[in-house]
């Protein structure tokens, strides 16, 4: 319980604050490696407390979810993280989320695709048939 608490007050750390006194660039830089050491550390352990607030089953042989990181299409930064799920076999295969961004301009909305894609290289998407997105930690870089 410690360690989810520890990995949800880095999160909430990293979204709310950012990184103190840094210039722009080294800010964007330190909240991407940033992102990618607590996913990396800590992932599993945000896993599940994300799974303890919306009771989603740990143990379940068949069904399962995973926090991997969210890469944007283009400049292949990663722009945060999120929780995926579907059948496990699936989820297994997941390594990152590619993002998308557009503007649809008549109804002046912002467009966001969240696909959920086998390698973190975001010019090779594969995308993970049966699994989708179920949380998001979002970072502003």
């Amino acid at each position: 319980m410690l360690r989810h608490r520890l990995a949800l007050t880095i999160v909430v750390a990293l979204l709310i604050g950012g990184i103190a006194g840094a210039s722009a660039q080294l800010d964007t830089i330190l909240k991407g490696g940033g992102i990618a050491f607590l996913i990396s550390r800590f992932g599993p352990e945000i896993n599940k407390a994300i799974n303890s607030v919306t009771k989603t089953p740990n143990d379940d042989p068949e069904y399962g979810t995973k926090v991997v990181p969210v890469i944007s299409v283009g400049d292949g930064k990663e722009a945060g993280a999120v929780q995926v799920m579907g059948p496990r076999a699936a989820v297994n295969k997941v390594q990152a989320v590619a993002q998308f961004e557009t503007k649809f301009r008549p109804l002046n909305m912002r467009l966001r695709g969240l696909v959920p894609i086998s390698s973190r290289n975001v010019k090779e998407i594969r995308r993970v048939p049966g699994v989708g997105i179920s949380g998001l930690l979002d970072v502003k870089i």
